[in-house]
């Protein structure tokens, strides 16, 4: 045997060798990610007029099936007798009826096309099961908030914020008391690892480049609150209007992927809202996907800067590089994946039946 047969021996075992390294060390890496605790989430939403925010919480729950977040709190933005019931509704409909679900108290009043849904009984029962009949009954918003942050550990929630910004401005707000010591701004300091916030515009809209993006311009105190008081020290990501506009849920997914029920309340809240023949942006979608999976390279960020609210509801930004906030950018390709991935956790069917 030659010395180089020798060297090409050796050599091809080092090749093996560094090849099952490398396996080793990528199955260990998978493992980690899969292992890796559920991230703790309270979804706040003004689930009354756009259909969006229920798509966004079938989302949520999808990821929780996953086991890649944990639902810890639903708390509502707007003022509907029937949005606690609908949320409780959906929360049954996944196999999660306990989830603690707040209401504002001093907030926008909104109709609704698909809120009614709860109402529908087949035979003697509801069509989609909930135990709250009445958004009166459900506790406010804020001490739900106060309660699922004070047992949370120390920055471990993710708040996503998809509606008005009534209920965090007033958390802010709010004194130490028999749930917690602190007040609002240290237990969001202490407990919120970030905010993910479907609200603002920080690009021109259609020509437009002094548009009033609904979430804030329905509530631009609360949002103004919001965002001059919400702590330095806790990241905000904001997706804007733009980003849900470039990512439309697709009607071929309400028409197909949700057979496996001939009952659904995502599908027939979608319809009663846009009909067979509209693909409904993903605001709020965008939002939780960010928060749930935020290095899986869906989205872009901008650089650190400060997000601002005029008293007309137009949200400023301003770069700089100990800012607290940024804001989600997506170009085509990364929107093909997210229209993709939103599609397949929105329809992908309850793990509890």
């Amino acid at each position: 045997m030659t010395k180089g047969n020798n060297y090409e021996i050796s050599s091809a075992l080092l090749l093996r060798v560094v090849a099952a390294a490398f396996l080793l060390q990528t199955a260990f890496l998978a493992r980690a990610v899969y292992a890796a605790a559920p991230i703790p989430v309270v979804f706040d939403t003004d689930i009354t007029g756009d259909v969006d925010d229920v798509l966004a919480l079938a989302m949520l729950h999808a990821l929780a099936d996953r086991e890649e977040c944990s639902i810890e709190a639903v708390t509502i933005s707007k003022i509907h007798r029937l949005a606690a019931p609908f949320v409780d509704a959906v929360n049954t409909f996944y196999g999660r009826p306990d989830i603690p679900i707040g209401v504002a108290q001093d907030a926008q009043k909104r109709d609704s096309k698909y809120l009614s849904l709860v109402e529908i009984r087949d035979g003697a029962h509801f069509r989609y099961p909930h135990d709250l009949l009445s958004s009166d009954a459900a506790p406010d918003a804020v001490s739900v908030l106060r309660r699922t942050l004070a047992a949370a550990e120390d920055r471990s929630v993710v708040i996503v914020q998809v509606g008005l910004a009534a209920n965090l401005a007033d958390l802010l707000e709010s004194a130490p008391d028999d749930i917690s010591a602190l007040n609002g701004q240290e237990l969001v300091r202490r407990k919120v690892h970030f905010a993910s916030v479907m609200a603002g515009a920080f690009s021109p809209v259609r020509g437009n480049s002094h548009y009033l993006e609904a979430n804030v311009r329905n509530g631009v105190a609360a949002m103004r609150q919001f965002a001059e008081r919400w702590p330095n020290e806790t990241p905000i990501v904001w997706s804007d209007f733009l980003i849900g506009v470039a990512a439309p849920y697709p009607r071929e997914s309400i028409a197909r992927d949700f057979q496996y029920r001939r009952r659904h309340i995502v599908r027939e809240a979608y319809l009663l809202h846009s009909g067979p023949k509209h693909d409904r942006p993903t605001w709020d979608l965008t939002s939780v996907l960010y928060a749930v999976r935020p290095d899986e390279n869906y989205f872009d960020l901008s650089p650190r800067g400060r997000v601002a609210v005029d008293h007309d509801g137009f949200t400023r930004f301003t770069p700089g590089v100990l800012g607290r906030d940024r804001y989600l950018k997506m170009d085509r390709r990364q929107a093909v994946r997210v229209v993709a991935t939103q599609r397949t956790l929105v329809s992908q069917p309850p793990r509890r039946p």
